[in-house]
């Protein structure tokens, strides 16, 4: 027989694992430091990303880019490796 969770039984699963992963406290500390703030900050979401530490002016797009170019050259460097191993065992034998 399967079992089948109830919507409500799925949310106090996932309740129960943000406050066991600390994510429930750690969310209520940033909003907490953003309600005590004397001044609001224009960008709210730049606020609880440097509260929880996230590095900022980062971008991702041109990370993702470097990094899918690293692994052509990568894989390019490797297939030369490769055929001038082949050159090399040729020219040994």
């Amino acid at each position: 027989m399967t079992s089948y969770q109830t919507p409500e039984s799925k949310k106090q699963e996932f309740r129960k694992y943000l406050e066991k992963s600390g994510v429930i406290d750690a969310l209520t500390k940033v909003l907490v430091g953003l309600y005590e703030e004397p001044e609001r900050p224009q960008n709210a979401v730049d606020y609880i990303k440097r509260y929880m530490g996230a590095p900022t002016g980062i971008d991702v797009e041109a990370l993702r880019a470097e990094c899918d170019q690293l692994r052509k050259d990568k894989a390019a460097l490797e297939e030369s490796l490769r055929v001038a191993d082949q050159k090399l065992a040729n020219a040994s034998s």
